[in-house]
């Protein structure tokens, strides 16, 4: 036997079925782990995918898909905001990991260096098949010879009387008959493999709802939010005299600086973010306003270090005493107070933080609080935040899904010779 060969061949839409097939195969790929824990990536296919069925190639263009999609003003600076060409290079990659997984008759693809789809459709040749869609090409039916149609090709019930050894006159009648024979069979078989897809389909993202991890289930309600999240990190300035060596920089303060400790949880999160294709801004929280933070996802980052982490956490259960004393409180229960040691030394003492994520009502949108009450508590916090393995402790603890409830917790991070230790939970809100 000869063997089958396939290969892939450009497919233009030339009906409206033929734009369902299409968009049936990009809600199979969107639904897939490589895209539906996203926001961003399946915002730029669906919308380059629907704009060229629908004929608007010209729509297709970096600018266009900025302003479009991501919100950009109309004469963003493209090459400073690489929004557009950073998600497409990696609805790029996850395109070709799927197809790698999954087999399909049709694949979508993003051709590098272009913003519109190309549509591929397998063919697979052997010699039969080829003889027939030659046969096809010419608008004929591949047909029986004369005598091979008799009574045995024609089942019985049709109303169509054939003498044994007998021969239609003339093809184009066996050709009718055997095309409205086989019509009821073939739409029932093609409506029967649409309803298992349906239904695989449902079930399969069913199961991948109930398996998400709960990383996943705590970044969920940030990653549904419009608008590019903002990290707002606290800064500081030198102050020998207080007890961790620098005091909050105020909005005078040119240029505050940020420890290592946070630095490296600007990079965890960011990280982290830009991991599911959030684009990202940060900011100093001294040089950033109320209109900054509304209606969009923010990342407060730092404590006593950040002015809106003090003023948003105000109304929540867990919250930071307010100075002169550096300490978590309890306002369900007045005596509970998380605080570091003063009797150690800085680089001994062990430190408090509060993770939080809440819809607030000032900013109008979601709000991941991310604090410790000294540098290495904000470090920690980040580490808890960006680990799946905190977050399944987290959902351990909680008992129920993270995505669903406003949650609120405090935790304690071991601090040895200025280093930070890992974290452990103290206390859970959930409302």
């Amino acid at each position: 036997m000869n063997p089958v060969k396939s290969s892939w061949k450009t497919w233009h839409a030339r009906s409206r079925q033929d734009e369902e097939e299409i968009l049936r195969e990009m809600e199979e790929v969107l639904a897939s782990p490589q895209f539906c824990n996203s926001k961003r990536y399946p915002a730029l296919l669906r919308y380059v995918v629907q704009n060229a069925l629908s004929g608007h190639g010209d729509l297709l263009k970096e600018r266009t898909l900025g302003v479009e999609i991501f919100h950009r003003p109309a004469d963003y600076d493209t090459n400073a905001d690489t929004v557009v060409r950073y998600t497409a290079g990696e609805v790029r990659k996850r395109l070709s990991l799927y197809y790698h997984e999954h087999e399909s008759r049709l694949q979508i693809s993003l051709p590098s260096g272009s913003y519109i789809p190309e549509f591929l459709c397998r063919e697979e040749d052997s010699p039969s098949k080829t003889a027939a869609r030659h046969a096809g090409d010419g608008g004929a039916d591949v047909l029986p010879a004369a005598s091979e149609v008799s009574e045995n090709s024609v089942p019985a019930g049709t109303g169509t009387a054939v003498a044994q050894g007998q021969t239609f006159a003339h093809p184009s009648a066996a050709t009718a008959m055997r095309k409205w024979i086989e019509r009821p069979k073939a739409w029932i078989a093609s409506s029967f493999a649409v309803l298992i897809l349906i239904a695989g389909t449902v079930g399969w993202q069913h199961g991948h709802a109930h398996k998400q991890t709960a990383l996943g289930e705590f970044w969920a309600p940030v990653l549904s939010e419009s608008g590019t999240a903002i990290i707002c990190s606290g800064g500081v300035v030198f102050a020998p005299e207080r007890f961790s060596g620098v005091k909050t920089a105020g909005r005078d303060i040119e240029y505050p600086f940020v420890s290592m400790q946070m630095a490296t949880s600007i990079s965890h999160i960011s990280g982290q973010l830009e991991r599911v294709g959030e684009a990202v801004q940060t900011s100093s929280s001294a040089s950033t306003a109320l209109t900054d933070l509304r209606e969009r996802p923010v990342v407060l980052l730092g404590g006593y270090n950040n002015e809106w982490t003090m003023r948003l956490l105000e109304p929540l259960r867990f919250r930071f005493a307010p100075g002169p004393a550096e300490a978590i409180v309890d306002r369900d229960h007045p005596a509970a107070k998380w605080e570091r040691d003063p009797a150690q030394p800085y680089s001994s003492a062990d430190d408090y933080a509060i993770v939080a994520r809440f819809r607030d009502a000032t900013t109008g949108g979601v709000l991941v609080v991310v604090a410790g009450i000294g540098r290495n508590g904000t470090e920690a916090a980040a580490q808890f935040v960006t680990s799946s393995y905190y977050m399944e402790e987290l959902r351990r603890r909680v008992g129920s899904s993270l995505a669903d409830k406003n949650i609120e917790a405090v935790l304690k991070i071991n601090v040895i010779d200025g280093k930070t230790g890992a974290p452990s939970i103290e206390a859970v809100d959930l409302w």
